[in-house]
């Protein structure tokens, strides 16, 4: 199956660009071919090709930029190269102004057809990704994973394993938060990273859940115009912008049965078809799918296809929970402290006291990796300090809170069911410390944490000396 490309090449010299496709075809492209400008935009648009090789002249009928110009109107979203035997100024600026992003003197050298099309190829699919991600909500940003514990080395071992073996699709199950997304950018790091055209391998992630359902489908599979009544344009889907790189499908424990369907046979097929399409598109993506779910439980209940599940399963890892892993806990503070200094222009934070490590591995993490990152970033912003302290540190994480609870251990009162008298308790409170102190009235100040001069006066009031 052909990962280079679909290039439609319409020329009225069949000998032309019957020996063009020949070439085309053994570097991998996907072709297909016509011959006059009878229905061209409809067969061109409904092919889908990435790009498109138009000849200018055309014989009888409309032009080569007749139908530039018709495709144009309908907002194609593929790169069109013209072809030409007036290799003139004027014919390559006429060409450009009706939108063309190349063209091409006849008689053309093979190998510089084979040039120009890498280059809008790749960037055409640079501009879709980067369109996409501005648009996406999901889209998530180049990171390591970090963590030193025997758990997470395993786990990083396993993935750059299965990356390098180069693995169709892999599923990364773990608790929300703890890091699924940041482990799927670092397999598509070891996946292609070793590429010289890496920058231009795509890299597309979507949430499932965060799409309302009857947008989802569109998003992973794209449409054509009019296949619903807000298609006014043909649109790629999520596999298509992927195509010769990385898709991570997040959380696709919650996706619906229906397409849960689709997807088993994109998998399987490689291929994919556009709403409202007639051509089937091959794919060559690595599939990454995420989920916080049980998905073997998820199939027990009917919730989740069994056939899928086993298709996802054979290249499972399983990212533990941050209470699981203690020694990752102040490497990870450590390291987002320094990312959080460097962001807000602070001086890094030297060290982390004895007090806050303790604290910070105690403490149970419900959030996992996102809740410490919230965490120390909100310590960078508010605080000033070499030293991360448990002051710096927020209540609920239970610094000051435990404080006051040790605090109250040492001091309980009892309040009796009818109430008590401020009076009565303060009066007893100050006969306990002179009871304790033996009558030395400095001594039982300090314990009370008064004044000398204040006890004595309360001291003679109640009587007590």
């Amino acid at each position: 199956m052909s990962n280079h490309g679909r290039i439609f090449l319409v020329d009225d010299d069949e000998l032309i660009i019957s020996m063009l496709a020949r070439s085309l075809q053994k570097e991998g492209y996907e072709t297909h071919m016509l011959n006059s400008a009878v229905q061209a935009v409809e067969k061109i648009c409904s092919w889908q090709p990435h790009a498109l090789l138009l000849d200018v002249d055309l014989g009888d009928g409309p032009s080569g930029l007749d139908l530039l110009e018709m495709l144009q109107k309908e907002e194609i979203d593929f790169p069109v190269v013209m072809l030409t035997a007036d290799d003139s100024a004027e014919s390559a600026v006429r060409a450009m102004r009706h939108g063309a992003a190349d063209y091409l003197n006849k008689p053309f050298n093979i190998e510089e057809v084979k040039i120009v099309l890498k280059k809008l190829l790749a960037n055409s699919r640079l501009k879709n990704e980067v369109r996409y991600l501005k648009e996406s909500s999901t889209a998530v940003l180049g990171r390591t994973f970090i963590g030193a514990s025997p758990a997470i080395q395993t786990v990083l071992k396993n993935t750059r394993k299965m990356a390098e073996a180069g693995v169709s699709s892999v599923l990364i199950t773990g608790k929300s938060g703890s890091g699924k997304e940041v482990l799927a950018r670092n397999f598509h790091h070891w996946r292609f990273g070793s590429q010289n055209d890496y920058d231009s391998i795509p890299y597309i992630a979507i949430n499932c859940t965060a799409l309302p359902e009857t947008l989802i489908e569109g998003e992973l599979f794209g449409h054509v115009k009019g296949a619903f009544t807000d298609a006014k344009t043909d649109k790629k889907g999520v596999f298509e912008l992927a195509d010769g790189g990385t898709l991570l499908l997040d959380e696709i424990g919650d996706m619906r049965l229906e397409l849960q369907g689709k997807l088993l046979r994109a998998l399987e097929e490689r291929t994919v078809r556009r709403i409202g399409g007639k051509v089937d598109q091959p794919v060559d993506v690595t599939i990454i799918a995420c989920t916080n779910r049980d998905l073997k439980k998820a199939v027990e209940d009917g919730a989740f296809r069994e056939d899928l599940y086993y298709r996802l399963n054979s290249f499972a890892i399983h990212i533990p929970p941050l209470n699981e892993r203690e020694e990752d806990v102040v490497v990870l503070a450590r390291h987002f402290l320094n990312v959080f200094a460097g962001k807000y222009s602070k001086k890094p934070v030297k060290s982390i006291s004895n007090e806050a490590e303790t604290l910070l591995k105690n403490y149970p993490w419900p959030g996992n990796v996102r809740e410490l990152r919230n965490v120390i970033e909100r310590c960078v912003v508010m605080e000033n300090m070499e030293t991360l302290s448990v002051n710096c540190l927020p209540l609920d994480l239970g610094g000051k809170e435990q404080r006051v609870r040790e605090k109250r251990k040492n001091f309980q009162i009892i309040l009796p069911e009818n109430g008590v008298s401020l009076i009565d308790v303060e009066r007893e409170l100050m006969r306990l410390a002179l009871e304790r102190t033996r009558n030395n009235m400095t001594q039982s100040a300090k314990l009370l944490k008064v004044s000398y001069d204040t006890f004595r006066y309360q001291a003679k009031k109640y009587d007590l000396l």
